[in-house]
């Protein structure tokens, strides 16, 4: 436990593994178009990311700018399956992970790592396939100091993301899906995904039909006519 600013928390509980994986098959734009497009993190894209698509429950670590010790200590609690979200203030100065620390979160089976931080080693992320979304790239190294938490609420550029919250990270960016409504965000993202499915089937044959965009602008006062 501890005080704030130094607390140590377990993750008190993770969505069903097959839930997660129902997810797999959705892309983010989808699933963010069906949480009112504000549960997403738009500004991370990291430039050498492994297009490999992530999936997995948020195990959280929120640190000072620039410090890395508690994240060390998230590489032993979490578990496979889990994807590490790391809040490290938004600073790029120095490095919170590495290719030392990305290995070992590999070999745990750690699915991935969010951070509004830096990392460094970047070829290794790119040859690992090891997704990875991330500030920035900077040589320069981490400090081992804290303070820092695990497994308390963190924000990354600007996303609310809480322990156990199921992560969904693709070429376009990343979202959590709040843990307490994913069957719900789940039956609506893919009934939305089956829709989409149809359009692009009507458009293929020609047969779609484009004429809500006429009345859309005649509902905000385009005379069409002339």
């Amino acid at each position: 436990m501890g005080n704030i600013g130094m607390r140590i928390l377990p993750l008190k509980q993770r969505a069903p593994e097959a839930l997660v994986e129902e997810f797999a098959g959705l892309g983010t734009s989808i699933v963010s178009d069906n949480m009112a497009r504000l549960q997403g993190s738009p500004n991370l894209n990291f430039p050498v990311q492994s297009r490999k698509k992530v999936i997995g429950t948020a195990f959280t670590v929120k640190t000072r700018p620039g410090d890395n010790l508690l994240i060390h200590k998230a590489l032993d609690l979490a578990e496979p399956g889990d994807v590490l979200v790391v809040d490290g203030g938004g600073d790029t100065t120095n490095a919170l992970i590495g290719e030392i620390m990305m290995r070992i979160a590999m070999k745990r089976g750690i699915k991935g790592l969010v951070t509004n931080g830096a990392i460094r080693d970047s070829a290794a992320f790119r040859d690992s396939g090891f997704t990875v979304y991330a500030r920035g790239v900077t040589h320069l190294g981490p400090y081992k100091d804290g303070p820092g938490e695990i497994n308390v609420p963190v924000t990354v550029d600007g996303m609310l993301v809480n322990p156990g919250d199921i992560i969904l990270g693709d070429e376009d960016g990343v979202v959590a899906i709040p843990a307490g409504q994913a069957e719900e965000i789940l039956k609506l993202a893919k009934d939305k995904h089956r829709k989409e499915a149809v359009t692009m089937e009507q458009v293929e044959a020609g047969t779609y039909d484009h004429g809500w965009v006429d009345e859309a602008l005649k509902s905000k006062g385009y005379d069409l006519a002339g």
